[in-house]
């Protein structure tokens, strides 16, 4: 992707309903990361969107807080939260100029970094830095650069070329990102509007050294 995604685009999309990525569960591969031990100590769910993932981890007892650059994304997660009955924490941040009050061990990014152009993808591995410490570990769910995404997508080999120096890209494994399909992506797909599809994906883990 060439050019960062504008933040008030997201919220707008949040006002107007449900967009593609809003499945109204966590994705998959998060759910498994989690099983898999991936998540340990303080947890930001960076680009937390309706919040499924800080819901998740906060009912299974994480010390999580997730966090987004839209007011609209953070009123429908609280609701979610409290409709779940899940005791989940949220704040507004804008993921590019992260401030260092709180340290993490861990950062969930699902489905922000391919939102972001390359200047910008190496703004927010600086961004970063603001919240984590040497050995806290980076995973990111992003669309995989092929012809059947139904969004914006990421090469294997951008993972490398922002996070570079302070950081080491442990594994980039292929996955899948589940949304929904509609409009343009549904017709290319040859699915019906409102089919749900699993897209490749990547996911990268990432440590800072």
């Amino acid at each position: 992707m060439e050019n960062t995604v504008p933040s008030t685009t997201f919220d707008e999309f949040y006002a107007a309903g449900d967009p593609p990525w809003v499945i109204g569960e966590p994705q998959p591969a998060v759910v498994e990361l989690e099983r898999s031990g991936g998540f340990r100590g303080a947890v930001l769910d960076l680009g937390c969107g309706t919040g499924e993932h800080t819901v998740l981890l906060a009912g299974r007892g994480y010390d999580v807080l997730g966090a987004d650059s839209s007011p609209n994304a953070l009123e429908r997660a609280r609701a979610n939260g409290a409709r779940r009955g899940v005791e989940a924490r949220f704040e507004l941040a804008d993921a590019l100029r992260l401030r260092g009050e709180r340290r993490f061990d861990v950062v969930l990014d699902s489905a922000l970094f391919h939102v972001f152009g390359p200047a910008d993808r190496s703004a927010y591995a600086r961004s970063l830095r603001a919240v984590t410490e040497p050995g806290s570990v980076v995973h990111v769910l992003a669309l995989a650069d092929v012809a059947e995404s139904i969004g914006p997508t990421v090469h294997r080999d951008d993972f490398a070329a922002a996070f570079t120096d302070g950081w080491d890209v442990e594994e980039v494994r292929r996955t899948t990102y589940r949304g929904i399909a509609s409009g343009d992506n549904a017709r290319r797909l040859d699915v019906t509007d409102g089919a749900v599809v699993d897209s490749a994906a990547h996911l990268a883990r990432i440590r800072r050294r």
